[in-house]
């Protein structure tokens, strides 16, 4: 009866501890690949989950229209990737890295739409907790 109860307590005691962690990301998961990919789900597929991870918590976007550059923070990336929450576009995605090293790496995501391209410039950086976005410069033509 007294193993039970040890035994009780201590899956008991694994559960809370677990729950506590589940909130904060593990740095050996914020990559490169990971921040990149997580971003093309949520914008091409309105993929969430693990978004709020990847982006910096001062992180700028912006995006040319006309003539006149828009730019949003993070809560309102946030905002509007929820009311877009499971939606697919129906575009294709090309990557590639611009420039890298072990502190900034920048890379271009291009969308290809039936009838435009969204061209988007994103700056990684090599933060205490991982690889996080902190800027995406985005052109529609």
């Amino acid at each position: 009866m007294k193993n039970l109860k040890s035994i009780m307590l201590g899956l008991a005691l694994l559960m809370v501890c677990s729950a506590a962690m589940a909130d904060k990301p593990r740095p050996g998961i914020l990559t490169k690949n990971h921040a990149i990919n997580t971003y093309i789900d949520a914008m091409t597929r309105g993929k969430l989950s693990g978004v709020n991870d990847i982006l910096d918590q001062n992180a700028t976007f912006s995006t040319l229209r006309g003539k006149q550059v828009l730019s949003f923070g993070k809560q309102d990336m946030l905002k509007y990737l929820k009311e877009n929450k499971d939606i697919d576009m129906d575009c294709t995605t090309n990557t590639s890295v611009i420039q890298s090293n072990a502190d900034i790496t920048l890379v271009k995501v291009d969308m290809k739409y039936e009838t435009a391209v969204r061209c988007s410039y994103i700056t990684l950086v090599n933060t205490g907790e991982g690889w996080k976005i902190t800027n995406v410069y985005s052109v529609i033509r």
